[in-house]
């Protein structure tokens, strides 16, 4: 009976991990687009990280629905992972990947001054490397699909061969590698510019809550299985929060250390206004905002 109860305790703490942590990433999108629209600018923010963020949180959406709605998928996860055969993607993941896409693909669309009016610097605009990573990512899922379809013998449903199940691994890759590079383009901008005035630290804030957060829920469901296939077998949702939380760091120290708000800072942008050429993965100025 107590061992009953603690496996319900377990279950429920890791449900409300879950939608905590949810929940914190979630509003991690909000304070960014409502400190552009505030400003009436997107001065401080790398257009290379929203560039292949829609397309990341996409991957992610679809990851997470598959394995959560594809008999198909869960059928191959079962059948390669005999000792944990339910996987740990929940609800909770797929909520939260379908709100990112829509707030990354609102953020984005501020660099139009077309549709909103913002002021956006002639710099502003996706950089080579990151127009390479967006299509190469989508070059890159269309070969495996048709490597499923033609190598395997069944049409990609043999869970031991060339399967349905290695796309959606493939996607979760590519959500992996946008996850590490989207953040270096912002991290340079705040270098170059020695500032983080435009780049909302409140986003990092959250964003760091909820990587410790979801490594929890993650580490507690894969613990009350007995089997730590759950994370090997969801390498997306493991690795993610890590990454988020490496870079997290960074972004603490260039905020509350190196690089602390001067009186300067609070300048109108006509009175200091230096542009900055960044030819590393993006290219921002280092115009200030009201």
């Amino acid at each position: 009976m107590a061992s009953e109860s603690v496996e319900i305790f377990i279950r429920a703490l890791s449900r409300v991990l879950g939608w905590t942590y949810m929940l914190c990433w979630s509003l991690s999108f909000y304070p960014q687009p409502i400190n552009n629209f505030r400003r009436r600018s997107t001065s401080g923010l790398a257009i290379d990280f929203q560039t292949v963020n829609v397309l990341g949180f996409a991957c992610y959406t679809v990851y997470a629905a598959a394995f959560l709605y594809s008999p198909v998928i869960r059928r191959q996860y079962a059948a390669r992972n005999p000792v944990s055969p339910e996987p740990s993607v929940r609800f909770n993941d797929l909520a939260f990947a379908v709100h990112a896409t829509i707030l990354s693909a609102l953020v984005y669309s501020q660099f139009y001054p077309q549709i909103w009016g913002f002021k956006v610097s002639r710099y502003q605009r996706a950089s080579k490397p990151i127009a390479g990573l967006l299509w190469g990512s989508l070059l890159a899922i269309g070969v495996l699909t048709i490597i499923v379809l033609v190598d395997s013998p069944d049409g990609g449903y043999d869970p031991f061969s060339w399967a349905w199940i290695d796309v959606l691994y493939g996607i979760s890759y590519i959500k992996l590698v946008i996850s590490v590079v989207k953040y270096v383009p912002q991290a340079w901008v705040n270098y170059k510019r020695k500032s983080t005035v435009g780049w909302d630290i409140r986003q990092i804030i959250l964003d760091f809550s909820g990587g410790v957060l979801s490594i929890a829920q993650l580490i507690l469901d894969s613990s009350l299985e007995a089997d730590w296939s759950g994370i090997t077998g969801n390498p997306l949702k493991f690795l993610l929060g890590n990454i988020s939380i490496l870079f997290d760091v960074v972004f603490f120290i260039q905020h509350y250390i190196l690089y602390r708000e001067r009186p300067s800072d609070n300048k109108h942008p006509s009175e200091a206004v230096v542009d900055v050429r960044t030819p590393l993965l993006t290219n921002e100025d280092r115009e200030l905002p009201r």
